[in-house]
């Protein structure tokens, strides 16, 4: 197990809670498949003061298969890796929260703070690759939790599988937050060559005082921006997710982010509205009361109208849109910019043929015949 320190100042909320800067979440609540959970109540004696900073511990996981399979209706994808579990990046309204529960960790600071990853994922990726059986499909990298956080740079997950990728001539979409992404320019314009790659950079906010509260540890939207611009001059086609949309926190700099995407050259666009499935619901109305004490309440009836009422519809095809006024409204605004801007002229899913995809040969299988 590596672990890796940061220095975190700490700081107490205006509701007297003690927190870590550079976290987005305020807590660390039991999963919900917990048997037992734990209340700290205070009853007088004395207790030493909390350290001034928090480990992140990093974790191999070993796999014997790499590519997950996906058959959701509302998901244009079927095939996705998802270098690591855990992110760093902190982002409060993140809908991966809760898949730490399956590790027997909590969907706050846990999340954060005890990630896991592929270990040689390079090696099971191209073995899996190799199984005759399999049917090359574009795959997905970055669904789950983003492949380009801060441990990428030390661990080089993301870069291993795209070495594999690039070498086999197999198609790719890349989804990060992430400016890292420019370090692996070499392995995406080779890809791009033969049109197999497509990158899609999320950008959720224009400020960058509500980037440091709602996603702390990810990189600012300019560097984004930027990176957006640089990929898409190198002939890498890509492209903008205004995501996640927070009613009455974001959906106001809607038009703005598309419009500086724009002139990055992005050259396609999508959104998704904020999704609270699980433990999340709770850890975001937390930080809603905090940071936002004033409009809280608003913003969970409007995200309520937007889900039949509830604080998450779970339900394929409205799960990523929402239903009602206030989503057919942000539909129609997002529609209408990407028009006036050109975005979505094209289609993303021709660029990226399978036909070039050649199977490795692994050490000591049988030569093809070429039959």
């Amino acid at each position: 197990m590596t672990v890796y320190m940061y220095s975190l100042l700490m700081a107490r909320t205006t509701t007297g809670k003690q927190v870590y800067r550079g976290r987005g979440s305020l807590s660390n609540p039991a999963g919900r498949f917990e048997s037992r959970d734990l209340d700290c109540v205070d009853d007088g004696w004395y207790t030493e003061d909390p350290p001034d900073r928090i480990a992140t511990t990093v974790t191999p996981e070993r796999a014997r298969s790499i590519i997950s399979r996906n058959d959701s209706p509302d998901i244009p994808f079927e095939y996705s890796i998802n270098p690591y579990r855990g992110c760093e990046h902190g982002c409060i309204y993140c809908y991966a929260r809760p898949s730490h529960a399956y590790m027997g960790l909590s969907a706050g600071i846990d999340f954060e703070t005890r990630l896991f990853y592929k270990q040689d994922a390079g090696r099971v990726l191209e073995a899996e690759l190799a199984e005759p059986r399999y049917v090359c499909k574009p795959i997905t990298i970055g669904a789950n939790t983003d492949p380009y956080q801060p441990i990428e740079r030390e661990l080089g997950v993301t870069r291993a599988i795209l070495e594999v990728l690039a070498r086999t001539r197999h198609p790719v979409t890349v989804i990060t937050k992430s400016a890292l992404i420019l370090r692996d320019l070499d392995l995406l314009t080779d890809l791009a060559r033969d049109r197999l790659v497509s990158v899609a950079v999320s950008v959720t906010t224009l400020s960058a005082a509500t980037k440091r509260i709602l996603e702390p540890r990810t990189a600012s939207p300019q560097a984004r921006l930027r990176a957006v611009r640089e990929l898409n001059a190198a002939g890498v086609p890509t492209g903008v997710m205004v995501a996640p949309v927070i009613p009455a926190i974001t959906d106001h700099e809607m038009e703005d982010i598309l419009e500086a995407a724009a002139a990055a050259g992005a050259r396609f666009a999508g959104y998704v509205l904020v999704r609270l499935p699980h433990e999340v619901k709770d850890l975001f109305r937390e930080w809603l009361a905090e940071h936002f004490p004033d409009r809280a309440a608003h913003v969970m009836a409007l995200i309520r109208d937007t889900r039949g009422g509830r604080d998450y519809d779970a339900q394929f095809g409205q799960r990523m849109r929402g239903t009602g006024p206030v989503a057919e409204l942000l539909h129609a605004r997002f529609s209408k910019a990407c028009a006036r801007l050109g975005l979505n002229a094209g289609s993303r899913e021709t660029s990226r043929p399978t036909q070039l995809f050649q199977r490795p040969l692994l050490a000591g299988s049988q030569l093809s015949l070429g039959l």
